[in-house]
């Protein structure tokens, strides 16, 4: 195959859909540009989960990427590889790590959340019904967003005081048309309330995730012990995955049930439930689109002869991924929550699988079920093609998300 010129990936996301279609244009995998890095875009799903699952492929830089320390400095996504946390581990570094977090994410905790999040969503929308009659409602802002920030800071034990902060810090993570000093500006106002944090559940311990990572890291052996950058990054990794991506899965469900309304009779009329629609929605718009970075340990070939060189980068494209048409045929770019097999690649695949996607997922349809329940009239209020997205090539979500509630139902 003749050598191509790198695509250069959009950091704005303006047409991400146009983008998958260059990218298969260009085959299984392909060399891009993602602000200024080199790396191969695997959008194939056969060949992506191949990657995922092989020891040939690593996530921590230090080890198999040798650009990483020239690059780091002046790559506006540093913070994204340069993190120790179990997002950059490779092999028992990474068991270690996710053990320490893992019982924070199982079923009986998750299921325990339930009545919580009920909760949580209920008030969230008898705020909103109290708001005057043909009001314009922003979802994003005043349900999508409070709905995952709440839960995660009291997991997380993050004091509503500062949960805003927060919020601003991580929205800057995800924006990848900041400038390399704004990004570095961002990083380090991150940093800091993450220390404050770990600081204050140092001095007052509480039932939440970050005093039990303290307690471990003070009780475990030497050989296992949290140093003090895995711990903050793993609080970093827990609080800006667990909302930025249940935001805009909550938001293009939406979206789509308001642009689609014969996607919500299915529901309405039983031939489809709110998990269809959770799961169709992470298959056909996920919360992330393009994911950095993964390492080439040695080389590997690819199916047109071409092949990875070990030490070069590679990025999981996701959202790609989930519309190939090798996967999900001719109707691939087609939204149906009565799809039978509705196969995804939202939230990773193998080792690196996220955690929270059972919380995610219970987050999401908890909040279309009483949703649409609550206002069964709603309706966007602007057309479809004046939703812009959020300045991204990883977020897959739109700035605002505004409707009109229509009237409440009793």
């Amino acid at each position: 195959m003749p050598e191509q010129q790198p695509l250069v990936l959009d950091p704005t996301g303006a047409d991400h859909h146009a983008e998958h279609r260059a990218l298969y244009a260009r085959g299984a995998a392909t060399q891009v540009d993602i602000l200024g890095v080199t790396a191969w875009s695997v959008s194939d799903p056969a060949l992506l989960k191949a990657l995922l699952t092989s020891p040939d492929v690593s996530k921590d830089p230090r080890a198999h990427w040798p650009a990483f320390a020239e690059t780091a400095p002046t790559w506006p996504l540093a913070l994204w590889v340069a993190v120790t946390n179990m997002f950059t581990a490779y092999g028992g570094d990474h068991r270690r790590l996710r053990r320490m977090v893992a019982p924070a994410f199982s079923a009986r905790r998750i299921a325990a959340l339930q009545p919580v999040i009920e909760s949580i969503v209920t008030g969230l929308l008898d705020d909103l019904a109290g708001r005057p009659d043909g009001e314009v409602v922003d979802l994003r802002e005043d349900l999508a967003y409070p709905l995952p920030i709440t839960v995660i800071s009291s997991l997380m034990g993050v004091p509503e005081v500062h949960a805003p902060e927060f919020r601003a810090a991580v929205d800057g993570v995800f924006d990848t048309t900041l400038t390399v000093e704004q990004a570095t500006q961002n990083t380090r106002a991150l940093y800091k309330m993450l220390d404050a944090l770990i600081e204050a559940k140092r001095v007052t311990p509480a039932d939440d995730l970050t005093s039990a990572l303290i307690t471990a890291r003070d009780e475990e052996g030497a050989g296992d012990a949290l140093t003090h950058e895995e711990l903050r990054d793993t609080l970093l990794l827990v609080i800006s995955a667990g909302y930025e991506t249940t935001v805009n899965v909550i938001d293009q469900a939406v979206t789509t049930l308001l642009t689609d309304p014969a996607q919500l009779a299915h529901v309405r009329a039983g031939r489809a439930d709110w998990n269809d629609v959770v799961e169709e929605t992470l298959r056909h718009e996920p919360a992330v689109k393009h994911l950095p970075l993964r390492y080439a340990v040695r080389d590997i070939p690819l199916p047109d002869g071409r092949r990875i060189l070990a030490g070069e980068p590679i990025l999981a494209s996701y959202a790609a991924a989930n519309r190939h048409p090798s996967w999900h045929g001719e109707s691939a770019d087609a939204f149906d929550a009565t799809r039978t097999v509705k196969d995804h690649l939202a939230f990773g695949h193998g080792v690196h699988f996220c955690l929270g996607a059972p919380l995610a997922r219970l987050e999401v349809s908890t909040t279309l079920r009483h949703l649409f329940d609550r206002f069964p009239q709603l309706e966007l209020a602007v057309p479809t093609s004046e939703l812009r997205p959020v300045p991204s090539l990883i977020s897959n979500g739109h700035r605002s998300l505004p409707v009109r509630l229509g009237r409440a139902a009793r």
